[in-house]
């Protein structure tokens, strides 16, 4: 089945402070984590996220992240998927996935 792409900005126009703004909150940094853990980089459902918020709740945080350039949506009609831009934000701040992976220095919790 084919879906619509929803489009967000180009590689080379990424901007630092949008890719902050949206990895602020909690919720939009875990979704990235959890697709950065995921190397093969398959496309995942939007409820495949632990995220207890509603669905509207669920679409603005997507498309903040999408808006930022750190994910790309595919629109299927009853159903969206999401991939992490992997390629394009190493290229544009390299280490940047890494460092949402490490834990913070002396965080002995466990996750």
């Amino acid at each position: 089945m084919t879906g619509k792409n929803l489009e967000g900005p180009e590689a080379d126009a990424l901007d630092l402070g949008a890719v902050f703004r949206a990895l602020a909150d909690e919720r939009r940094r875990s979704v990235l984590t959890q697709l950065a853990a995921d190397r093969s980089d398959n496309e995942r459902g939007c409820n495949s996220f632990d995220l207890p918020i509603s669905k509207q709740s669920q679409t603005h945080h997507f498309r903040v992240l999408r808006e930022a350039g750190l994910i790309d949506e595919v629109d299927y009609g009853n159903r969206k998927g999401i991939r992490l831009r992997r390629a394009d934000i190493e290229k544009r701040f390299p280490g940047l996935l890494a460092l949402l992976g490490a834990d913070p220095p002396g965080d002995t919790a466990p996750r």
